[in-house]
């Protein structure tokens, strides 16, 4: 207790200089508007930037479900009008939709990861496109997971056409730029022009017919080839695939069997 004593006697005149300031400022803040409102206003500012963190966090998962909500959305109008257009067989086609979970665009040999497997329906060999153009074609199903050869695979082979004239073509990549592919085996004689629209073929039963794949960049006919070196500038962008729909043909494992009857 003595110890105590010195301790506040020795310091007498700092705690009384120390009360009289806290009181000062007491005093200062109940009389003044502006003191009071400047606390109040950086406590304010403080709250109200913690709200709008919150605020975009729940935004981003807000929009989060929202973009899975369109790309289901899509599918189902996709099914829609497929059944429109096969008029007799309404089942001919059917469109999933699905995320993508992985994916890579700088290899030879890209791949994507789909949250759709075995227990969705997926089959290997299914197309997959998206609302831009086509994507790939099924080439491993898991339970939950499937893989995706894309486009933009150098094993991966599309069977295409010229819109403007129905000539049959074959879309290949040559592994350096996800943004373009090739068009191969169009005959010199054919008149190839830059913007002419490329589409799926329809001849075969991962894609029905018409399904937008690119346009035409550049066409070099070179002297005495027999073919035309035809440069394709994809519709669809690899750097910015989230989500896509799955091509189902209620007739392609009845297709596939006779095909390879053939062999």
């Amino acid at each position: 207790m003595q110890t105590l004593l010195k301790i506040l006697l020795r310091y007498s005149n700092f705690l009384v200089f120390i009360a009289l300031e806290v009181a000062a400022f007491l005093l200062l803040f109940q009389n003044s508007s502006y003191p009071r409102s400047s606390m109040l206003s950086t406590a304010n500012d403080a709250v109200a930037w913690q709200h709008e963190q919150v605020s975009e966090v729940k935004g981003y998962f807000s929009l989060r479900s929202q973009n899975e909500l369109l790309a289901e959305e899509n599918a189902m109008l996709r099914n829609q009008m497929a059944a429109v257009d096969s008029g007799r067989n309404t089942e001919l086609t059917h469109y999933t939709s699905a995320k993508v979970v992985q994916m890579t665009t700088d290899e030879l040999h890209n791949y994507i990861t789909i949250n759709r497997g075995s227990k969705d329906g997926v089959k290997r060999g299914q197309g997959v496109r998206n609302s831009e153009g086509i994507v790939g074609i099924v080439r491993t199903v898991g339970s939950n997971y499937s893989v995706v050869l894309p486009v933009i695979n150098t094993h991966t082979n599309i069977s295409c056409r010229l819109a403007k004239n129905d000539y049959i073509a074959t879309l290949q990549w040559d592994g350096k730029d996800s943004r373009f592919a090739q068009l191969a085996d169009v005959a010199a004689h054919m008149v190839v022009n830059p913007g002419d629209t490329i589409v799926t073929s329809g001849l075969s039963p991962v894609f029905p017919e018409g399904i937008p794949v690119g346009i035409v960049e550049s066409s070099v006919l070179k002297e005495g080839a027999s073919y035309h070196t035809i440069r394709v500038r994809l519709y669809t962008n690899f750097k910015r695939l989230k989500y896509v729909e799955l091509v189902q043909n209620a007739h392609q494992a009845e297709l596939e069997e006779l095909n390879s009857g053939l062999d």
